[in-house]
């Protein structure tokens, strides 16, 4: 078994941005999220055997979706995981489609995900608290999304990239 999810996986230059911004907010015993593992999930899918991984990623191939831009603009507090993140204060539907398309695949495949409304949002750091912080927006603009797996080891937990899917150009 696997513990797998869809994400949004940032390239180099976004990455930097979301590091910089790291390093400029003023939290004292926070669990930063390491650089390597930041990203912005779209649907989790949980603990999932090889069959059923396979079988989603046959049903994932066939989404065809066009380039976005997501702008996260608001740094936000979520008090029950105590998480700090990077929220979109508006958001286009393009991404809503992509997560609902991907929550439908795997649904198709026995996979029970969460029936919240879908919000993109980056985890900065973990055991956070609220923080009130103006900052640059960080502009990402979304060509693909990606299989990822959650894999622990001793130093903690890292996620890598089973595959990655292009979106289609207009």
């Amino acid at each position: 078994m696997k513990k797998l999810f869809f994400a949004l996986w940032p390239d180099d230059e976004t990455r930097q941005e979301l590091m910089r911004l790291q390093k400029t907010i003023d939290a004292k015993g926070v669990r930063w999220v390491p650089a390597q593992n930041l990203h912005a999930t779209l649907v989790f899918l949980g603990n999932v055997d090889e069959a059923t991984e396979a079988a989603i990623r046959k049903s994932v191939a066939g989404i065809s979706i066009e380039p976005f831009t997501l702008t996260f603009d608001r740094l936000s507090y979520w008090s029950r995981p105590r998480i700090l993140c990077l929220t979109c204060q508006q958001f286009g539907q393009e991404v809503v489609a992509l997560a609902e398309a991907l929550d439908k695949a795997a649904a198709d495949c026995g996979v029970q995900t969460d029936t919240r409304p879908y919000t993109p949002h980056i985890t900065l750091a973990r055991q956070a608290r609220a923080i009130e912080q103006d900052f640059t927006p960080i502009t990402w603009h979304a060509e693909s999304f990606c299989l990822m797996e959650s894999c622990s080891v001793p130093e903690g937990v890292f996620y890598k990239v089973l595959q990655q899917w292009s979106f289609t150009k207009p």
